[in-house]
């Protein structure tokens, strides 16, 4: 079995995102029932020396969506982290990403799997092939502000399970 460049990557992302979502509309739900404030849940953090729920959500659109367009332009460099969004515009963000990535034409996609990038992070330059910087650098990224992000929720009490996190699995089998 042969895995493709599309299914890897924006297949990838696209089953989480749409988890992703689901976990952040239970946060709705969730501060409704319990009255907790949605901009305390946005500027959550698990530590204090980690980064908030806004920029988690902000990290899974950049190593996805974003990650897709650093494949296609050749570059790519670290989010913002600007924080200036509240909770309905952290739920935008994922759809955004989630919409736009379905858009993509998987041939589209595989073409990019032998071609080079480049990884700017201030001054530093980290060359990748495409191929090395999905598998090595953006898809661990992506999971773990993906899990970040379902932490703090369960964290501030939202009640979630590995299901929420997951999403629409792709069962069956293919001849």
């Amino acid at each position: 079995m042969t895995l493709s460049f599309y299914n890897t990557s924006v297949n990838s992302y696209l089953q989480v995102l749409e988890g992703i979502a689901g976990v952040l509309d239970k946060g709705v739900s969730h501060a409704a029932e319990t009255g907790l404030d949605l901009q305390e849940m946005v500027m959550a953090r698990l530590h204090d020396d980690m980064m908030p729920l806004h920029f988690q959500i902000v990290s899974l659109a950049h190593h996805s969506l974003g990650a897709i367009e650093g494949l296609q332009q050749g570059s790519f460099s670290p989010p913002s982290f600007e924080l200036d969004m509240d909770y309905a515009g952290l739920q935008a963000v994922v759809a955004n990403a989630r919409e736009k990535l379905a858009d993509f034409d998987a041939s589209e996609i595989e073409s990019l799997a032998a071609n080079s990038m480049v990884f700017n992070i201030g001054k530093r330059v980290i060359p990748f092939t495409n191929e090395n910087f999905l598998l090595s650098f953006s898809l661990p990224n992506f999971y773990f502000h993906a899990t970040t992000t379902y932490s703090i929720l369960r964290m501030l009490g939202v009640p979630l399970g590995k299901m929420d996190y997951l999403g629409q699995m792709k069962v069956g089998v293919e001849a």
